[in-house]
C-alpha cells in the first residue's frame, strides 16, 4: 500500500467479522489485557449493538400496538342506532387515529435509525479492528525483538559453555599428567601415602 488512505479503502472491500462477539478476539488480550483505547472502542461497539437490539424490540412493540389500534378502529366502525354509542365510538376512533399517526412517526424514526445503525456498527467495528491489529503487530514486534535478544544470549552462553568444557577437559588432562609424572618419579608407595593424606585434608576442609 502506498499510503494509509489506500490501506483503509482496501479494508472497506473486505468483510470484517464482529469482533466483540468473537472469543478468539478477546483471547488476543489474555496476557497483557486491553489498552484503554481498545476498551473504549469495544464499549462503543457494544453500545451500538444494544441500541440496535432496543430499537428492534421497540419497532416490534410499536407494530403490535398499531395493529391492535387498527383492529379497534375496525371493530368500532360498526354503526349503532344509539346516538350516545355513536359519539363514544367516534371519540375512540379519533383517539385511535391520533395514536396511529403518532406511532407511524415513531416507526419511521425507528426504521431510519435501524437503517443507519448497521453502517455505524460496521464503521465502529472496523476502527476497533484496525486498533486491535496495530496492538497485535506491536506486540509481535516486541516479542520478535526479545526472541532475537534471547537467541543471541543463548548463542553466547553456548560459546561460553564450550569454552568452559574445553577448560575443564584441559584441567582434567593436566591433573592426569601431573599425577602420572609424580607416580613415575616417586613410585607407587609414596604416592599412595600422599593420596591418603590428601583425602583426609580435603575431608576436613569440606567439614
Amino acid at each position: 500500500m502506498k499510503n494509509e488512505e489506500e490501506f483503509k479503502n482496501a479494508l472497506r472491500n473486505k468483510e470484517v467479522p464482529l469482533l466483540v462477539v468473537d472469543q478468539k478476539w478477546h483471547r488476543l488480550f489474555a496476557i497483557h489485557g486491553k489498552t484503554q483505547q481498545i476498551q473504549e472502542l469495544e464499549d462503543n461497539v457494544n453500545e451500538l449493538l444494544k441500541k440496535q437490539a432496543h430499537l428492534k424490540d421497540n419497532h416490534k412493540n410499536l407494530k403490535k400496538i398499531k395493529n391492535q389500534l387498527m383492529k379497534d378502529i375496525v371493530d368500532n366502525m360498526v354503526m349503532s342506532t344509539n346516538e350516545s354509542d355513536y359519539d363514544e365510538k367516534d371519540k375512540i376512533l379519533s383517539e385511535n387515529k391520533r395514536l396511529i399517526t403518532e406511532i407511524n412517526e415513531k416507526l419511521e424514526q425507528c426504521e431510519d435509525e435501524l437503517i443507519e445503525l448497521p453502517k455505524k456498527i460496521a464503521r465502529a467495528n472496523e476502527i476497533l479492528m484496525i486498533q486491535s491489529m496495530s496492538y497485535c503487530y506491536d506486540k509481535m514486534h516486541v516479542n520478535s525483538n526479545e526472541a532475537n535478544m534471547l537467541a543471541k544470549k543463548i548463542k553466547d552462553m553456548r560459546i561460553e559453555l564450550k569454552k568452559s568444557i574445553i577448560k575443564k577437559q584441559n584441567r582434567d588432562i593436566n591433573n592426569r599428567e601431573i599425577y602420572s609424572y609424580m607416580h613415575d618419579i616417586l613410585g607407587h608407595d609414596i604416592i599412595d601415602l600422599f593420596d591418603i593424606r590428601d583425602e583426609y585434608e580435603n575431608k576436613d576442609e569440606s567439614e
